[in-house]
């Protein structure tokens, strides 16, 4: 699987003036370790040691582990350094414990220059290769993703990987219909970018990554903000909510989509959907596009980000395409994302076939937000999750809903009260949550409001993407036995983080040292159990869920393992047997034109995520991007007229111009195919159970 670098943006909660100044190149003898930096590294090590959750010793073995992750770091995908290289480095592997107790930073400095030089080494090589003629009929293969495989064993093997890799830029870039001379201009633009890039980062950036490499290597949430990144997050939590509402991370070179937050412009345009990688970004409407594969996330971020009412282009890789497909460019206005578009929405669904004559409600619930300010302020009317819902649950009372569909699918958390709250609109009383802190002190978090509200049959939809919150929610509903979980098993974030100021533990005037996100303390279910890792498992597993192993705590480096406490004190209610509504639902999918459709456009966009070499033969290349283009179409447009939509275009036909609203109904049609049956599967629920059971005033 490709290393994957987890410092996400949220693009959403990012606000800019204007275009953020560019740095200048940092000449290679001034990457030398700060006094700054090795006062935050002697903090650092000590905090971690003191606070948290699970700090392993500073000894031989988080030295190893260490000075892997720095590597790969640095040279994710192997593209730079040799197997004589990492020789050179060997004797580090033991002693980066022994330096960073001292606070000598030199080793990392060291192999950070040296790292630099191989990169200029490598693209001086790639632009020479540019000038050559390739032979587009052989058959040889290109290895694009080299994150699991041994480093080149010399120079001259990596230069025969250099040239594969140039010869497949220009390969995808002919195979996208791109003149011969457009192509080495691009090419020759994305190569001096990397060179650039590389040599803009000064020593505050090099002290970030090996520090992190430090703190990633004890889990993959305890991480070090420099001043920079400090500043960008301070932003982030202002909520000045403009942008195009993405959460991006690295995937090798590529900027990939972790997700699309709802409400903002990414999601209502519908255009931009996880898993798709973004490979340039043009300002404006006529703005020329700039490659951005290769680049760092913080300057992609830099790039995306932008003032309300501008216009940001992206050309994008489409997830199904695989890494060889075609790309295609899309068009956002960045805007304000509003709450009332994150908040609470419901609606009903009856006269599904084998559902008689029951009626279910579903509440979409798209992250836990609650408006501090006007709670702290004494506002009865602050908005918050479990208010609006509520409200929803009173008006499916009127009218007379048979059971109630409660889906957190993307739902990737949010405030801890509203999770504890919103479960006690559930059950009656008890425990929601336990949270388990670093000196082995536990805090229980209990159902604020004795009162039931809502005591009829219940369904929880969730998915690889329902996250922190959701999970606490999902898993306490499955531990009381109050509803179904009905989905693919969520994310598995289980830990509870929090911000320290490094300054606060300097006793003299400093330079802003940065802060420390640590990871202190973790969340146990009421039965004991914990959600991380293993995340939420439910009781009804979709067949859409074969690609959640690869997905969220799992697929997550040094990610803390499941663990068990003891039970909290709670009184389960008894659910019943699921065995019949398993058999009836697998019954009933097979026959479900539409489900087995999305099955099969996921195991398409899996296949095309498993790839991990390409052919550099055009002819080849090209016939298996017809297949898979033409599968790809086949099973959308088939999707499409499953729910009562148009084709897509044709080929080189125009796209119709479609408003928000137009985009917004197609995404939900799709979206609500999945919610039909986690409905049919209630109704069952239902009718097994009559007489029904009812809203309580």
């Amino acid at each position: 699987m490709s290393i994957r670098l987890w410092f996400v943006f949220l693009l959403g909660l990012l606000v800019s003036a204007g275009a953020p100044a560019k740095p200048s190149e940092v000449p290679l003898e001034e990457l030398q370790p700060s006094r700054d930096h090795r006062q935050a590294a002697l903090i650092i090590t000590k905090v971690v040691n003191k606070y948290h959750y699970q700090a392993a010793p500073l000894d031989d073995a988080l030295s190893a582990a260490m000075f892997k992750r720095y590597l790969e770091s640095l040279d994710p995908n192997r593209s730079y350094f040799t197997q004589q290289d990492l020789e050179g480095f060997e004797h580090y592997r033991t002693e980066l414990d022994d330096a960073l107790r001292e606070a000598d930073l030199e080793p990392g400095f060291r192999i950070f220059r040296i790292f630099r030089l191989r990169v200029e080494r490598m693209v001086a090589y790639a632009e020479k290769m540019l000038e050559q003629e390739f032979d587009f009929t052989r058959d040889e293969a290109y290895r694009f993703d080299r994150s699991d495989t041994p480093w080149a064993e010399d120079t001259k093997a990596l230069e025969e990987l250099w040239r594969k890799r140039v010869k497949n830029d220009v390969l995808s870039l002919r195979l996208a219909d791109k003149p011969e001379d457009e192509i080495k201009e691009t090419l020759h633009e994305r190569y001096q970018g990397i060179l650039r890039r590389t040599a803009q980062l000064n020593a505050d950036d090099v002290f970030r990554t090996f520090i992190n490499a430090y703190t990633l290597a004890l889990e993959p949430h305890t991480s070090y903000m420099s001043p920079r990144v400090a500043e960008n997050f301070d932003i982030n939590m202002r909520l000045s909510l403009e942008g195009i509402g993405a959460v991006l991370s690295i995937d090798n070179e590529y900027t990939e989509v972790e997700r699309v937050l709802p409400g903002g412009p990414a999601g209502v345009s519908g255009q931009l959907h996880e898993g798709d990688r973004i490979a340039g970004v043009a300002q404006g409407h006529d703005g020329a596009m700039e490659d951005v594969v290769g680049w760092r996330l913080q300057d992609v971020v830099d790039l995306i980000r932008g003032p309300k009412g501008s216009v940001v282009r992206l050309r994008i890789l489409p997830k199904s395409s695989g890494s060889d497909g075609p790309s295609k460019e899309i068009e956002l206005v960045r805007n304000e994302i509003k709450l009332e578009d994150q908040a609470a929405q419901s609606y009903t669904l009856e006269g599904l076939e084998g559902m008689q004559d029951v009626r279910i409600g579903v509440i979409e619930v798209p992250t836990f937000y609650r408006d501090f300010e006007g709670y702290s302020e004494g506002n009865e009317d602050f908005r918050s999750t479990t208010k609006d819902v509520r409200r929803l649950l009173g008006e499916f009372k009127d009218q007379r809903v048979d059971g109630v569909v409660i889906d957190l699918r993307g739902n990737g958390g949010g405030a801890l009260t509203e999770a504890t709250e919103l479960t006690g609109l559930f059950i009656p009383e008890g425990p929601v949550v336990q949270v388990k802190r670093s000196d082995g002190s536990l805090d229980i978090e209990q159902d604020p409001d004795p009162a039931l509200f809502y005591d009829g049959p219940l369904a929880l939809m969730v998915d690889r993407y329902s996250a922190s919150a959701s999970e606490i929610f999902a898993g306490a509903i499955q531990d009381y036995g109050r509803g179904i979980i009905i989905g693919e098993p969520t994310f598995g974030k289980g830990t509870v983080q929090t911000l320290i100021d490094l300054n606060r533990f300097v006793f003299r005037n400093s330079e802003d040292l940065g802060r420390l996100r640590l990871t202190m303390a973790q969340f146990f279910r009421v039965n004991g159990g914990s959600t991380q890792f293993k995340g939420v498992v439910p009781d009804i597993v979709l067949p859409t869920s074969t690609a959640s192993e690869d997905h969220g705590e799992r697929s997550l480096e040094n990610a803390l393992p499941w663990g068990k406490i003891d039970a909290a004190d709670y009184r389960k209610v008894k659910l019943g047997p699921l065995d019949s509504l398993r058999v009836r639902h697998g019954r009933r999918i097979v026959g479900d034109a539409a489900f087995q459709l999305l099955v099969a456009e996921e195991g398409l966009v899996q296949e095309a995520k498993e790839k991990k070499a390409v052919s550099l033969n055009e002819r080849e290349r090209r016939k298996e991007w017809d297949r898979r283009e033409a599968e790809r179409k086949r099973l959308n447009n088939e999707l499409r007229a499953a729910v009562g939509l148009a084709p897509e275009p044709e080929d080189g036909a125009e796209e119709p111009d479609k408003s928000s609203a137009e985009r917004e109904d197609e995404r939900k049609r799709v979206e609500r195919i999945a919610a039909k049956e986690a409905a049919r599967i209630l109704a069952d629920y239902v009718t097994d159970q009559r007489p029904r059971s009812a809203m309580v005033d």
